[in-house]
């Protein structure tokens, strides 16, 4: 989110709160930005504060992305590099009583 929040515009956020409003139904899900909210709270906080003046506070801008990133337009996602996960042979003894 701190990457993205570097260089993502204004118009880039609306697009992403656009998205978000479409695409999700359960409004009542934990918030990745707080815990004891829910992404209907976290929207109501951070929509409000979505103005072109924002853009000069990162962490608001950090935090729309945290909580909303999963919407953002495809061309700004960033490839979650996938860990190649190696076979690893366990030894297992039975305990001895």
């Amino acid at each position: 989110a701190k990457k993205i929040a570097e260089t993502i515009t204004f118009v880039q956020l609306q697009e992403m709160f656009n998205n978000a409003k479409e695409n999700i139904t359960d409004w009542t899900v934990t918030s990745a930005v707080n815990k004891q909210m829910s992404k209907g709270t976290a929207w109501n906080i951070l929509f409000v504060s979505l103005k072109p003046e924002t853009m000069t506070h990162p962490m608001a801008i950090k935090n729309m992305i945290w909580e909303f990133g999963d919407h953002l337009p495809e061309q700004l996602k960033i490839k979650k590099q996938t860990k190649v996960s190696r076979h690893v042979d366990v030894t297992h003894q039975e305990p001895n009583f």
